[in-house]
């Protein structure tokens, strides 16, 4: 059965939809217009598969943590495609996505969270199995929470932007380092399928985001005064 799922997480517009043949993506630069572009792409992506959103059986989307703005955009256009069809949603984390999308079973995933902070988290795949070694979370660059052991593929555009703070933190844990990594539909698809054939989908009204920075609607003199 059809399913879709979309992120716009980051400064990239991703969308992907199961069909017989297999996930079908497609990733574009949206940087801020993932409002304007999100619909009329999903619609040309529909019509490559030969769906319309009738088909669609539920909807899965990237949840957080990631772009305040964005995380709001992918929720309520989720909400409401899934309202209108009446069927279930699936909030995936947009750390666990981006580690699922590497080619390695140790993964040390990476967002830049923007004020000199990251969103990071490590999962490692055993039996073809994701689970999470160190929870999502918000840091500064230099004090990072840290996973024991070796041979971590280090993902995402935190190391792009805080790459020596970050390399200093986790030191010869990492054994490379992936910086233009970012979530990926497909992969967040990927992750959401098992429990939609499960049947543990949500209603639409009970999708949730995974903001992590509590302030981040404030502005900035708020923040400072908090």
């Amino acid at each position: 059965m059809p399913y879709l799922a979309l992120d716009t997480s980051t400064e990239h517009l991703s969308l992907a939809i199961s069909t017989q043949q297999g996930i079908v993506t497609r990733n574009w630069p949206a940087g801020q217009k993932h409002a304007e572009m999100i619909l009329p792409c999903l619609a040309a992506l529909l019509e490559e598969c030969q769906l319309t959103m009738e088909d669609i059986q539920g909807i899965a989307f990237g949840n957080g943590p990631g772009s305040f703005t964005g995380l709001r955009i992918a929720a309520g256009i989720t909400q409401g495609l899934a309202f209108a069809r009446g069927i279930p949603v699936l909030g995936v984390s947009t750390l666990a996505a981006l580690a699922a999308g590497c080619d390695a079973n140790q993964v040390y995933a990476c967002l830049d969270a923007r004020m000199n902070q990251v969103y990071c988290a490590a999962y490692r795949k055993q039996d073809g199995v994701w689970s999470e070694v160190i929870a999502p979370c918000l840091s500064d660059p230099d004090a990072i929470p840290v996973p024991s052991g070796d041979n971590w593929l280090a993902a995402g555009s935190g190391f792009a932007m805080y790459g020596d703070a970050l390399k200093n933190s986790l030191g010869t844990r990492i054994s490379s380092i992936d910086a233009t990594r970012f979530p990926l539909a497909k992969d967040i698809l990927a992750l959401a399928l098992p429990d939609f054939i499960a049947g543990k989908g949500l209603a639409a009204h009970e999708a949730e985001l995974v903001y992590l920075r509590n302030k981040v609607a404030l502005k900035t003199h708020e923040r400072i005064n908090k």
